[in-house]
């Protein structure tokens, strides 16, 4: 198959005023876990065209590689020239005059790139952000305290972070550790954003199976936030983090991108990295972590302003402004964004849930009730009649941070058919959003007056609604969904004067529904009471001596597409097979019923 073929690619000409003479656009790439994307965005913020193509999924086999993930590097980037080359040929062949003025990139955070700056070549795959093969470097630098490097890192230590990656990396791969040691002034650690900029500014390597050389070593720094090296308080890495996750291996601090600001110009593109002509000499200007881009997208640009994104997992941030506030309820502290070199830095307070459209997805593929993510709208019962479904299929993340729990239908009588299971799985994302909103309350002292949200997930109305019941505070949905996308571009714009400040890009974003609580508080409290009942249930079904660390999913299971839970998703459908609510009975007897310590493979 031809790369054309994988990509698909649209354009909006209702979005596109001038159909005769040039148009100025700012492009967003958005590598994401599922896909990699490139969008021009128009001046009003509007997407005028955009390519798309899914991102090859390595699973390494083995019964010692269970919960390994990785991706191609050199893919990845190729798949970003395809995208490029897709959109310029769109606007062309619809005869559009335009000008890039500017690129910004987004990407999912953490998945972590080693390569050699002489050649080109990365010397291992990318080992994605859900990877788990490094929790026993986690736990034995933990040693015992998962919060040791919390005071400086905002994080506690765990196995998705980078640099926990790079441990991994320098432990398995023969020819990197022998580099570093020999010749540290090639090896370069990077997070996906990273690589992408040395490939955009960059110069063709003649060595085989090689990316570009010669580019721009940075990253921004939201990413640098994920890494468990960077104190977040001075934005620059330490040595004596670097050296706490990494040891017994010494680990210079010039193998790392040098840390900069969120908008910027790092440097412009060239032809012969890109290939594509109309991209040349274009300002690569403004970088961002996926969910600090959906933050920024969704123009939650002062203190206490969150988001809310809805995708295979779920992430909830909200802007703790210039203040740095640290999380005893069980939430990252992280970086949000830095405008401009001279900026302030703005942090954020976040929680992640393991799964949300990933619970819809294994109502369809392994219950088989459902043919498709809408579906589970339509066959949900008005009410869930006592049943509840705690997802916690690889444990329970924030704000609980359980790893024996395990998923279980719970409170199931003769009556419960697949519209309650349904339901339940619907409510149980809801009621998730909840805990980890009223820890963001517990950590700042402030309640938020509504929750902006994002994410294939808020296409269910269903979900929206009871969302608002569940928080008591209006959910509000954007009039333009790719907010992470749109972050990054607005970052960009911001730096090359496309937009003139956050007032005008403010005055963008706009409204498409809100969804108004209307839960009496008796029932909520109810609801409340009945889901923390069914937490409990979930509990302890792991013994500390059975206790697998790969079970333990740091925040999303890898095999599912952020994209799942929208209407208009492309998954190929299944043939459902006759479920009755017999089986559906089965699967609740004993009222916690155990989903099984392997019910994530496939």
């Amino acid at each position: 198959m031809s790369p054309s073929t994988r990509a698909t690619t649209k354009i909006d000409l209702d979005v596109i005023e001038n159909k005769e003479g040039k148009n100025a656009f700012v492009g967003s790439v958005d590598q994401g876990t599922s896909s990699t994307r490139f969008l021009v965005f128009t001046k009003k913020g509007e997407i005028a065209a955009w390519s798309q193509m899914e991102q090859t999924q390595t699973f390494p086999s083995g019964e010692d590689k269970v919960g390994w993930h990785e991706h191609d590097p050199l893919e990845i980037w190729n798949d970003v020239k395809q995208c490029m080359s897709e959109v310029d040929r769109i606007l062309e062949t619809n005869n559009i005059q335009f000008e890039i003025e500017a690129i910004g990139i987004t990407n999912q955070r953490e998945t972590t790139v080693a390569w050699n700056a002489k050649t080109g070549t990365p010397y291992y795959n990318a080992i994605v952000w859900d990877d788990t093969r490094t929790n026993h470097i986690a736990s034995q630098v933990a040693a015992g305290d998962p919060d040791r490097l919390r005071e400086k890192t905002g994080l506690p230590l765990a196995s998705y972070f980078a640099g926990t990656k790079v441990k991994w990396l320098l432990e398995n791969v023969s020819e990197l550790q022998k580099d570093l040691k020999e010749k540290p002034e090639e090896v370069r650690f990077g997070t996906i954003d990273t690589w992408l900029l040395y490939q955009y500014t960059g110069s063709p390597s003649t060595a085989k199976g090689a990316g570009n050389i010669n580019g721009l070593f940075l990253t921004d720094v939201s990413n640098a936030s994920r890494w468990l090296f960077c104190d977040i308080e001075k934005v620059e890495w330490d040595q004596e983090l670097v050296n706490a996750v990494c040891s017994p291996y010494q680990v210079p601090l010039s193998v790392l991108p040098e840390i900069r600001s969120s908008s910027e110009v790092y440097g412009k593109t060239t032809k012969d990295a890109t290939g594509v002509g109309t991209m040349e000499g274009v300002p690569v200007a403004g970088i961002l972590g996926d969910q600090q881009a959906a933050l920024f997208g969704q123009t939650a640009f002062q203190p206490g302003e969150a988001k809310n994104t809805y995708g295979t997992g779920m992430f909830l941030m909200m802007n703790t402004g210039t203040k740095l506030v640290p999380s005893n309820h069980g939430l990252l502290t992280t970086i949000g964004y830095q405008i401009g070199a001279d900026g302030p830095v703005t942090y954020a307070l976040e929680g992640s849930v393991s799964h949300s459209g990933s619970t819809i997805q294994w109502l369809r593929d392994q219950l088989q009730i459902i043919d498709d993510a809408p579906e589970s709208e339509t066959l949900a019962t008005e009410h869930n009649d006592g049943l509840y479904f705690v997802p916690a299929f690889a444990g329970l993340f924030a704000p609980h941070w359980r790893a024996d729990a395990r998923a279980c239908i719970v409170g199931m009588t003769a009556s419960h058919h697949k519209g309650h299971v349904c339901r339940a799985a619907l409510e149980a994302v809801a009621y998730q959003a909840k805990e980890v909103f009223d820890a963001i309350y517990k950590d700042s002292n402030v309640l938020l007056k509504n929750l902006k949200v994002n994410g294939g997930g808020t296409n269910n109305k269903l979900l929206m609604q009871f969302q608002a019941d569940i928080i008591n505070v209006p959910v509000i949905t954007p009039h333009i969904m790719e907010t992470t996308a749109m972050g990054a571009a607005f970052a960009a714009g911001l730096a090359v004067g496309f937009w003139k400040d956050t007032d005008e890009i403010k005055a963008l974003w706009s409204v498409a529904s809100t969804f108004t609580p209307s839960m009496k508080e008796v029932d909520r409290a109810k609801n409340c009471y009945g889901w923390q009942k069914a937490i409990s249930k979930s509990l302890d079904w792991i013994e500390e001596e059975d206790y697998d660390e790969d079970d333990f999913y740091d925040a999303q299971d890898k095999s599912f597409d952020m994209s799942f839970f929208a209407a208009d998703s492309d998954a190929n459908p299944r043939l459902r097979n006759a479920v009755s609510s017999i089986v559906l009975i089965a699967l609740g007897v004993g009222a916690g019923f155990l989903l099984g310590k392997n019910s994530r493979q496939k």
